[in-house]
């Protein structure tokens, strides 16, 4: 077992330092503590014959892996127990909010960004595509879905990971490491097949061309002439695949984009280190060319103008309008 912390940082680079020790030992990412002098953060990590085990209890953050940090790293799955306090979860596409006992797929392979508003500890279980698919196939489908803790045996198989993640595998289990890993493995996908029953009959081939498609427009948000049209170009399908893919959610490709559109300058709103910039320069990062769209359609999204929702996220800050 490994274990790092903040404790012996220096508190002047403290942030920087732990963001070394993480993305050395986990995945490269970039940690923004709510309050910089004070963070602490505690990581401890373990193997079960396959898997990884990693339990990461941390204060007030976010935590946000971008384009900039998937560059020749290796994909993983990892699966996010919330073993104590409640975060926020963006990724695929979607917006979860976790408490006790709920479960998150994560893709190393695409961006995906934490947040948590108190102390957080979370249990991860890493596992490689080619032994995750012998188990959940298709896994790419239930990225960035709420698992929650009531449904089905979830709660058995959050007991599992919790016992096993804050032992961070101990000695007593080591010589039967590869055979616990896969019970473990079978009870959590059991758990996603109960959840997503009627999801799960989804064909591989669509899933996987969707996850391309998500791939590609989360790569393009930025690009204002991002539309259906160019996104099934960037991916070599037609228009009518391409809407047929989106079919399947219930959700039109360019309400997609729109959708994601929105969540990125909210969640850059919400971020103090954007609050230097203006609501313009957000929605332009985002793809947006007009003050007045983005105004009316932040509106419609959210209920509020973007200047009262940064206003009521970022309230002790000054912020430029």
């Amino acid at each position: 077992m490994e274990r790092v912390s903040t404790t012996d940082l220096p508190s002047a680079s403290r942030t920087a330092a732990w963001n070394d020790l993480y993305s050395a030992r986990m995945s490269r990412v970039e940690f923004i503590p709510a309050d910089q002098q004070s963070f602490g953060a505690e990581l401890c990590i373990g193997r079960l014959g396959p898997v990884k085990l990693a339990r990461l209890a941390v204060d007030r953050c976010s935590i946000e892996r971008s384009h900039i940090h998937l560059a020749q790293s290796p994909r993983l799955y990892s699966f996010i127990l919330q073993a104590s306090g409640t975060s926020l979860f963006q990724h695929y596409g979607h917006e979860v909010r976790l408490a006790e006992g709920d479960f998150v797929l994560c893709d190393t392979g695409l961006p995906h960004h934490f947040e948590t508003s108190d102390p957080s500890v979370t249990i991860m279980v890493r596992v490689m595509p080619d032994l995750l698919d012998e188990f959940l196939p298709g896994a790419e489908q239930y990225c960035g879905l709420l698992l929650g803790r009531a449904v089905g045996i979830t709660h058995t198989a959050a007991s599992m990971v919790r016992s096993l993640g804050e032992n961070v595998v101990g000695s007593s289990v080591r010589d039967h490491a590869p055979r616990i890993a896969r019970n473990l493995l079978e009870m959590i996908s059991i758990s996603y097949t109960i959840g997503f029953g009627s999801q799960a009959a989804t064909s591989g081939i669509t899933v996987r061309r969707r996850s391309d498609v998500i791939r590609y427009i989360e790569d393009h948000l930025h690009d204002p002439s991002l539309s259906v049209e160019s996104v099934a170009d960037g991916v070599h399908v037609s228009t009518r695949y391409l809407r047929a893919i989106f079919a399947t959610t219930g959700e039109k490709a360019s309400s997609y984009i729109l959708r994601r559109r929105l969540e990125e300058c909210a969640r850059r709103m919400r971020d103090p280190a954007w609050c230097g910039m203006t609501l313009m320069q957000i929605a332009l990062s985002q793809g947006f060319n007009s003050a007045a769209h983005f105004t009316r359609t932040f509106r419609e999204h959210f209920g509020v103008s973007p200047r009262e929702f940064r206003r009521a996220t970022l309230p002790r800050r000054a912020v430029e309008n």
